[in-house]
């Protein structure tokens, strides 16, 4: 993990006593609500549907065992109990209250931690493959180069005011587990015929009202130069990036209506800032540099390859529970003797994403006893030990179960993402915990989860995609009807990973349910699947082979069941 220098912690810490101020002034009426808006957004710091929320960024999705048990000491003595961990590697608090907020930002300033940059028209937090530097098929390690893009972003004057907020995603392995094409910049680490390395950058991909994949504006950038690139695509959509209408104030709007003339402003703006001796020299990454940064990605101390095949046979737990765990939950990792081990945050009873205090402080005593202390944030919203040995898989998986982390789900039906929707979001239309719940309690049965296999299920309580709804193999959209909360349903989404294919939008199958039917509607699909499927299919590769229409007609025999029972029951219609 990057090691904060005391030039890191000066930063942080001022930033923090410099809110503190900035509260008190806001607090005593010295400072306007309006005034102290920015200010805080700039911290993290919303107001929402009840409370204050907190985003605090989690760079590329690394934690220590230290960070996190700071974070659980925040939500047991601050908020209530828990805290929510999103598709962008960041943990939100809902429940703090903001004449506290100070003293929160000075507990995570303790730890080298903040929420700089998690809100507002910026750069927000860099993301990465929770794999980094342990996937076996890594081409590049990405985690030294998204700190470098992390310092160089952060507080970065230029672009604290640019036309919308503004997200980058950095991947190194060969399957894209960063979902890349769906950012405003995506960034693939290769190597060319010569063994250089640089980056394949993507331009223009979002979600939201308008979803649209990035495109490839440059196939092949050395790495020195990634700097100065990001600099020119950023000054042009600063220059010419919509400021009149929120909806359209995203790069991707300006890509998709500029085209070849927005890859030829940036070209030129490139060029521009490599000719001129002082920019140039500014903006390239020394070699010193990347080596500074990269020493703090080597493998921890305590790393020692172990040349046994690991049988599970020998640990003394053969059980098939344990077995679905190893199959689940365990990936492969890059040094022999290692195993990567999900955490799940997905089961009956908690909001997905959601860890309580409890859990947190369980999961950093699991990352001491087990990972070298460290642990990461999956686009997921599950926590990950990335350096468990596999001597140690039998007491990981005795712990997990202890914690509540043992699910062996990941992957499938029930190991969804889902954003906090109304309950929390002040900017929701609709409930998205509830709807994640009822179908959780549904669909139960670890084996006819396994029997469906892969399936990704993706819920939005609005349409700012915060839960990702349009790359779900089955994507849920809480929309909002004459004031009553109604779910539109889409099929065959993709995040680009190599188990959904290429990125892609799921496409809608018809007008929105209401929150009861929503579980009936998923099983009618699962059951056309069923039907329908070829040997070895996934659900994902069935939907896109059998098209909208059958989808369409078993989800539209949902809503006439539902109409039949409620015309028969006078109760039930009023």
């Amino acid at each position: 993990m990057y090691q904060y220098t005391a030039f890191d912690r000066q930063v942080v810490r001022q930033r923090a006593a410099q809110f503190r101020d900035q509260l008190e002034r806001n607090l005593a009426g010295e400072l306007a609500d309006d005034d102290f808006r920015p200010l805080r957004l700039q911290n993290g710091w919303y107001v929402q549907r009840h409370a204050p929320m907190l985003r605090v960024a989690v760079p590329y999705g690394e934690l220590s065992s230290k960070q996190l048990r700071q974070l659980a000491l925040i939500a047991r003595q601050y908020d209530r109990g828990f805290g929510h961990f999103t598709t962008r590697q960041n943990l939100q608090y809902n429940w703090i209250p903001l004449r506290q907020a100070a003293d929160v930002m000075d507990k995570l300033a303790e730890v080298d931690m903040h929420g700089i940059q998690t809100s507002g028209n910026c750069i927000r937090n860099i993301t990465s493959d929770a794999l980094a530097g342990i996937a076996p098929d890594e081409i590049v390690d990405p985690r030294p180069y998204c700190e470098i893009l992390r310092q160089w972003s952060t507080l970065h004057p230029e672009f604290a005011h640019l036309p919308r907020k503004f997200k980058i995603a950095v991947s190194g392995a060969q399957e894209d587990r960063a979902a890349i094409g769906w950012h405003d910049v995506g960034l693939q680490l290769l190597k060319n015929e010569a063994g250089e390395v640089g980056f394949k950058v993507l331009v223009g991909g979002g979600m939201g009202r308008t979803p649209i994949i990035g495109s490839v504006i440059n196939a092949f950038v050395p790495w020195q130069q990634i700097l100065v690139y990001l600099e020119a695509i950023v000054r042009v959509y600063n220059r010419f990036g919509r400021r009149d209408n929120l909806y359209k104030a995203r790069i991707k709007i300006l890509v998709k209506a500029e085209g070849q003339a927005f890859f030829d402003a940036v070209n030129a703006e490139f060029d521009k800032i490599l000719t001129l001796d002082a920019g140039g020299r500014e903006h390239i990454i020394p070699v010193s540099e990347l080596e500074r940064v990269s020493r703090s990605f080597q493998d921890p101390a305590g790393v020692r390859p172990a040349t046994n095949n690991f049988d599970p046979h020998r640990t003394g737990n053969p059980q098939p529970a344990f077995l679905r765990w190893l199959e689940r939950n365990v990936q492969p990792h890059r040094v022999p003797g290692y195993r990567a081990v999900t955490l799940s945050l997905k089961r009956v009873g908690l909001a997905p994403g959601d860890a309580t205090a409890d859990q947190m402080d369980a999961a950093a005593t699991m990352a001491d006893r087990y990972s070298l202390g460290e642990l990461r944030v999956t686009h997921e919203q599950n926590l990950l030990l990335p350096w468990v040995r596999e001597a140690d898989l039998a007491a990981v998986w005795h712990a997990a179960k202890e914690a509540g982390f043992a699910t062996p789900n990941i992957g499938l039906l029930t190991d969804m993402i889902a954003c906090p929707g109304g309950d929390f979001c002040a900017l929701a239309n609709a409930r998205s915990i509830p709807v994640a719940e009822s179908i959780t309690e549904r669909f139960d049965d670890l084996d006819e989860l396994y029997d469906l296999g892969p399936i990704d299920l993706h819920i939005s309580g609005c349409m700012n995609s915060c839960g990702h709804h349009h790359t779900g193999h089955i994507g849920i959209l809480g929309i909002d009807k004459d004031g009553d909360e109604w779910y539109q349903v889409s099929v065959g989404g993709s995040d680009g990973s190599t188990l959904s294919g290429a990125s892609t939008p799921g496409k809608v199958i018809g007008p929105s349910f209401a929150a009861d039917e929503v579980p009936d509607v998923i099983e009618a699909l699962i059951e056309v699947y069923r039907q329908q499927r070829l040997p070895g299919e996934r659900f994902v590769d069935a939907a896109r082979r059998i098209g909208v229409p059958p989808l369409r007609a078993a989800a539209d025999a949902v809503r006439r069941t539902t109409a039949r029972t409620e015309s028969a029951d006078p109760a039930l219609s009023i």
